[in-house]
């Protein structure tokens, strides 16, 4: 494929089956231009090659817009959701775009951990040929520790360290981008032997570009004078000898706003004193509904992956006339509700998977000799998630208007909402950050606060916050508020 023209205006050309085999390291300062090699990259590989994009910064999303790539928004999604993604796509030859744009440093390092290593992890009857572009990989294998717990990037700088060290067996070839050489660990920038250098200022970025391009101390200051969108090119799928090169155009383009001049706001001054210190409203803003789309369930984006044929209808249990028929339905129901309150006695509960949560209730009832689990794994979710909520028995009268509401909700977020709707209909103070994170199952604050966000963007709460920080929630379709906290 052509990348771009050489300084006698002749095409430069990489070979993709090459690359594949021996991946690629893209280094450059903020401005040289790294985006816009990478974008060239995957446009012109893209009929060519499945890909893969770890995008931190959403720069990358617009390709979906010309290309078959699916877009996965992964702050929508849990890490169990995000991993079975992982497989799927390996399955299946589907170029996506993980987008963690929404996400702060600490998650983004997590579920990029836990794509890479499903995609890693896959049964050897996929290990299809794939094009795993990282861009800002300093952020997913930095040299030294910062400030993320060690866990979480142990965990990233692993899943890094497969992708380039050991993916090639298995059909993953890295094609990492990073600002700087020297916050990039060693033993993940090594294992690239194809190499793209833009332009560097500092000595120590300089002097191992020029090592990586096999060129002398003094040639390194060829480096800092590189223009804009101009790489030194070195490796077995682009040259033998160090090329300089300017990358071509592009068909699409990023979402962010230009970095040209414009013209300055023609206002008197007067005028902008008025609109700046124009009357402020003490009422709270009414709550707009946004035109933004839902985000899509995990479950229906990978249907969209795969393309699978529509699974057949199961049909519906039979009636029980095993030892278990005679249970009465009523006593049923109080046993399901006892089981439930047990397993919520138990505070690491909410932070397990569904299918180990299912097991457990399972065991349970069969300790409380029924024959067999009452509850379907769809149904126990659901069921699971009103109990978190406050809510055990929901066919009692006073839940309808609640539950009601929480339909407009994703599943996932029933549990937090039916919490703060059952306090502001009790006028309880309102519940806080880590009551909302265990009934969402997670222990990030970042998290919880852009699940209150997407509540509040989607009609369901009116959050009122003062400046000593204590909080108040309302349900304006209830008309109820739970009391400050």
């Amino acid at each position: 494929m052509e990348i771009g023209n050489d300084d006698t205006g002749q095409a430069v050309h990489i070979n993709v089956e090459e690359l594949l085999a021996t991946r690629l390291l893209v280094q450059g300062n903020s401005g040289s231009g790294k985006s816009h090699l990478l974008r060239r990259l995957l446009e012109e590989s893209a009929h060519l090659v499945q890909q893969v994009v770890i995008d931190p910064e959403g720069d990358f999303a617009t390709l979906a817009d010309a290309y078959n790539h699916v877009v996965i928004d992964a702050g929508d999604y849990n890490e169990r959701e995000i991993a079975t993604m992982g497989t799927r796509i390996r399955e299946h030859r589907a170029s996506i775009i993980l987008n963690l744009e929404a996400l702060e440093l600490e998650a983004q390092m997590t579920c990029a951990a836990a794509f890479l290593n499903a995609m890693f992890d896959a049964p050897r009857d996929h290990w299809y040929p794939a094009l795993v572009v990282v861009d800002e990989a300093q952020m997913f294998a930095p040299a030294v520790a910062g400030d993320v717990p060690d866990a979480v990037r142990r965990a990233s700088l692993g899943a890094m360290t497969n992708l380039m060290c050991r993916g090639r067996k298995r059909g993953l070839a890295g094609a990492i981008a990073t600002q700087r050489l020297a916050k990039l660990a060693k033993n993940v920038a090594a294992e690239a032997s194809n190499f793209l250098m833009g332009r560097t200022f500092l000595d120590i970025d300089m002097a191992r570009a020029a090592d990586l391009l096999g060129m002398e101390r003094r040639q390194a200051e060829r480096i800092r004078d590189l223009e804009r969108g101009c790489f030194l090119g070195l490796g077995p799928a682009i040259s033998r000898r160090p090329i300089s090169m300017k990358i071509g155009p592009t068909q699409t383009s990023t979402r962010m706003g230009t970095h040209s001049l414009l013209p300055m706001p023609e206002a008197e001054p007067e005028n902008l004193r008025s609109m700046l210190f124009a009357e402020m409203e003490t009422d709270p803003m009414p709550v707009q509904h946004q035109s933004e789309p839902e985000p899509i369930a995990a479950e229906e984006l990978i249907r969209r992956i795969a393309a699978p044929e529509p699974a057949p209808e199961t049909p519906s249990a039979p009636d029980d006339t095993d030892d278990g028929a005679g249970d009465d339905i009523a006593d049923i129901e109080a046993i399901i509700v006892n089981v439930l309150q047990e397993m919520l006695a138990d505070t690491d509960s909410a932070y397990q998977p569904d299918a180990l949560l299912y097991q457990d209730f399972s065991v349970r009832c069969r300790m409380q000799q029924l024959a067999s689990a009452p509850l379907e794994l769809a149904d126990f979710r659901r069921r699971f998630a009103l109990a978190k909520g406050g809510i055990l028995d929901p066919s009692e009268p006073r839940w309808k208007d609640i539950l009601k509401v929480s339909t407009h909700l994703p599943e996932d977020m029933a549990a937090p909402f039916l919490q703060i709707a059952r306090a502001a209909m009790e006028g309880s103070p309102c519940p806080d950050d880590d009551a909302l994170g265990r009934a969402y199952g997670t222990r990030s604050p970042g998290r919880i606060r852009r699940l209150v966000e997407y509540m509040e963007k989607q009609g369901a709460i009116v959050v009122r916050a003062d400046f000593g920080g204590k909080r108040s929630i309302g349900i304006p379709q209830l008309g109820f508020s739970t009391e400050a906290q």
